[in-house]
């Protein structure tokens, strides 16, 4: 199968040109010392379309798939895996809008000017979502939430936030059920009252914030939960989950290729025992094993996101994709960090940041051992 069509190729070409001009710099100067991503880059995103190739057109859209959508994020996590993270912000993140707010919110969020932050796991709820705490009660015409989330994203930086919650009590026999999103704008860089934050340290993932949010007594208008009565939050949240795990594959897969195309030209250049290192079998194939294992990384990924613009169900196959690619970043960006020795371990080349950023690819949008068991279920079932 063709997956590379012409179309494709040129919207590859031209995400690889805006990555390594514009991305790969500002990266290497902002990652080492924690620095945002900056507006002018993320205006420059948007006006590229880049947060808006999932939406549809009549919304002001690119109105493309998830493979287009994949494309455009290996090449920008090549530079800097939090700018390929940032796109996911817009392109409809969570869903759930109804036609008016489609209408209303749509069109300034595939210009970059409309970013969202979802707030879902919890202290006691990571993988295991349907164990949500965070609970959400009816008041008149508003819902009052109070509870913990962790690990929010861009929290701060959002203009507006999903937030899963519990509505009812739980269900032994369906623990989803009793879940419900809502969604409540805020004002860029701030947090509104009955909202708290606390700054979550993190060893990668730089460009950007992760927070804890503490809603205390917290105040929505009874508009702010998505679908009706009858939408559980828990498959809402549970409904992206194939193209986010498609979106995690590709961006494991672009650092790794950073990683790679760094240790090519590396060990053209480095001279040990009177010739490059690159001339030593043992650089040659490591080299060569990391080429192949990015590439069936890249390939199981084309697969998965032509499954899922086809409207075929793939969960299996996007686990299997989220988890050999993070799995294989890992593994790819530390035999780079060998091939360059001690200047690898150093914050003067960006190996260490492709090396940090390819672990929490093993962990979000579902652990390692999250993945192996849906696919060993989609395999064996219960027995």
């Amino acid at each position: 199968m063709t997956y590379l069509t012409e179309e494709r190729l040129l919207i590859q070409k031209s995400a690889r040109d805006f990555s390594i001009k514009e991305v790969l710099p500002v990266a290497n100067e902002l990652d080492r010392v924690k620095g945002d991503i900056p507006m002018s880059l993320r205006d420059q995103m948007g006006e590229l379309g880049y947060f808006g190739m999932r939406i549809p057109e009549q919304y002001g859209g690119l109105g493309l798939g998830v493979f287009e959508y994949i494309l455009v994020t290996e090449e920008l996590a090549r530079s800097w895996m939090s700018v390929a993270s940032i796109i996911a912000r817009g392109n409809g993140l969570g869903g759930g809008f109804s036609d008016e707010q489609k209408e209303r919110y749509l069109p300034r969020m595939a210009r970059g000017e409309f970013l969202g932050a979802m707030a879902l796991s919890e202290p006691e709820a990571g993988s295991d979502l349907a164990n949500v705490q965070c609970r959400a009660r009816r008041d008149g015409d508003e819902w009052v939430i109070t509870g913990n989330k962790m690990w929010c994203t861009f929290a701060d930086g959002a203009d507006y936030i999903q937030v899963l919650c519990r509505t009812g009590e739980a269900d032994p026999s369906a623990r989803h059920r009793g879940t419900a999103m809502f969604f409540f704008e805020k004002e860029r860089g701030a947090f509104p009252p009955g909202v708290q934050a606390t700054l979550i340290n993190k060893i990668g993932y730089h460009g950007w914030r992760t927070w804890e949010l503490h809603f205390d007594d917290f105040r929505v208008p009874a508009t702010a939960r998505l679908g009706d009565e009858r939408t559980e939050g828990f498959k809402s949240a549970a409904g992206f989950l194939e193209a986010a795990r498609a979106h995690t594959a590709a961006r494991a897969t672009g650092l790794a290729r950073g990683a790679l195309e760094d240790s090519i030209d590396y060990a053209g250049k480095r001279v040990q025992f009177g010739q490059p290192i690159g001339k030593f079998q043992a650089i040659r194939f490591k080299i060569a094993e990391m080429a192949a294992e990015i590439e069936a990384a890249r390939q199981l990924t084309y697969f998965c996101c032509d499954a899922i613009d086809s409207g075929r169900r793939c969960d299996r196959e996007a686990a299997m994709a989220k988890w050999f690619a993070s799995e294989m970043a890992e593994r790819v960006t530390s035999q780079a960090l060998q091939i360059h020795g001690g200047v690898g371990y150093t914050t003067d080349l960006p190996i260490e940041r492709y090396w940090r950023d390819a672990r929490l690819t093993r962990i979000f949008e579902g652990t390692s051992e999250i993945q192996l068991r849906i696919i060993s279920d989609r395999l064996l079932g219960d027995r």
